[in-house]
């Protein structure tokens, strides 16, 4: 009898799929892979009794960043699960360490999950405020300096991170054995891979069909405006954002804002640049490369709306661009507006507002939502 049963194990693993779906003490166990649209960063495979996530290094390629493994909650740890860091799903007590992710753990409906928050001096949403304010959501500091302390009186079951190229990792963090969620979406090349990455919180979360199908209305209102924008009888050359200190930081040709511009039907000048991040350029090459660009749309922060005459005392460069010339400069003060918050899932709401910066002459899209145009 033992034999036998030591040949029937040896022909499961040979003969996989003969034996009705075993398993395999490694990730090359058969599973239903998840199929992303967009995102090309995110991998998911569906097992019996957990998924295996792995995200891809945006900046080496080839590279794995990370691998998870989610269990559902309450069960045990199989046996046969990859390498990877365990982690218990739905997430019951969470820490984003941007608004960014605190913003669609409410749109998902688990605002009660946020037991803390970093970086809570930029949040906009009122409620979370009112829930910082109340004591209800821990202040942990800086995302980049967090107080880890504060972190462990809070008792996550995971953190939620914005990861960046040649970090050195997280410190003391990753000693506290509480799961580090490393979310690169904004490494994503095109605006609807990021959103996308709202399937992956809904895994997390606990809200799986909430998720898809707020993607999919996300994904058909954005195609929607891309047709829209692609009638378009003129397409304006585009200036995004402003000089900061002695560098003017623009997007990419290949970030999510560069490929926005396009389907808005705008003609980016640092459209072929290769970067998926932002270039720190001095003012001069700014000034040649983009100086004639008929729209000037930029972000800001302050108490007070944005003037051309405040433009020009600010920085006295700022009077050579073609589009402050023209009156053709829009600001968006992300001190009064969700634009953080709101955009990188909601990228169709943002798009609507390119459309009608670019393309006066298309109406019924309800107005502008995070630009303006620049008082005179």
């Amino acid at each position: 009898m033992r034999i036998l049963q030591l040949f029937a194990a040896l022909m499961c693993l040979v003969g996989f799929a003969a034996c009705g779906g075993g398993t395999k003490p490694s990730s090359q166990a058969a599973g239903d892979t998840v199929d992303f649209k967009y995102a090309r960063l995110l991998h998911a495979v569906r097992h019996d009794g957990y998924t295996e996530v792995s995200i891809s290094d945006p900046w080496h390629k080839g590279k794995v960043l990370h691998k998870y493994v989610l269990v559902p909650r309450g069960g045990s740890v199989p046996g046969n699960v990859p390498e990877g860091t365990v982690v218990r799903v739905p997430l019951q007590r969470v820490i984003p360490f941007s608004v960014v992710h605190a913003g669609l753990v409410m749109d998902l409906g688990r605002t009660e999950t946020i037991v803390g928050l970093a970086d809570v001096q930029y949040v906009r949403n009122p409620m979370l405020r009112r829930l910082c304010s109340e004591g209800k959501v821990a202040d942990v500091g800086s995302s980049m300096s967090p107080a880890v302390e504060r972190i462990m009186d809070a008792a996550p079951d995971a953190v939620l991170v914005s990861p960046f190229e040649n970090s050195g990792g997280y410190g003391r963090l990753e000693e506290t054995g509480v799961p580090v969620i490393e979310c690169a979406e904004y490494m994503e090349p095109t605006a609807l891979g990021r959103a996308e990455w709202m399937r992956f919180f809904g895994m997390l979360m606990g809200r799986e069909a909430s998720a898809d199908s707020l993607f999919a209305v996300v994904d058909s209102s954005y195609g929607a405006l891309k047709a829209l924008a692609a009638s378009a009888q003129t397409h304006p050359t585009v200036l995004m954002d402003k000089k900061t200190g002695s560098v003017w930081y623009v997007p990419g040709g290949r970030s999510t804002l560069g490929g926005m511009i396009a389907d808005a039907g705008g003609v980016y000048p640092f459209g072929q640049n290769a970067d998926a991040g932002s270039l720190a350029l001095p003012f001069e090459t700014v000034l040649e490369k983009a100086g004639e660009a008929d729209v000037w749309a930029f972000r800001y922060s302050g108490n007070r709306p944005a003037t051309y005459s405040s433009l020009k005392s600010e920085f006295h460069g700022y009077g050579q661009l073609k589009a402050v010339g023209t009156h053709k400069c829009f600001g968006c003060n992300v001190d009064e507006t969700p634009f953080y918050e709101e955009t990188p899932f909601r990228p169709d709401f943002l798009l609507a507002d390119f459309i009608q910066m670019f393309h006066s002459e298309m109406t019924g899209l309800h107005g502008l939502r995070y630009f303006h145009p620049v008082a005179e």
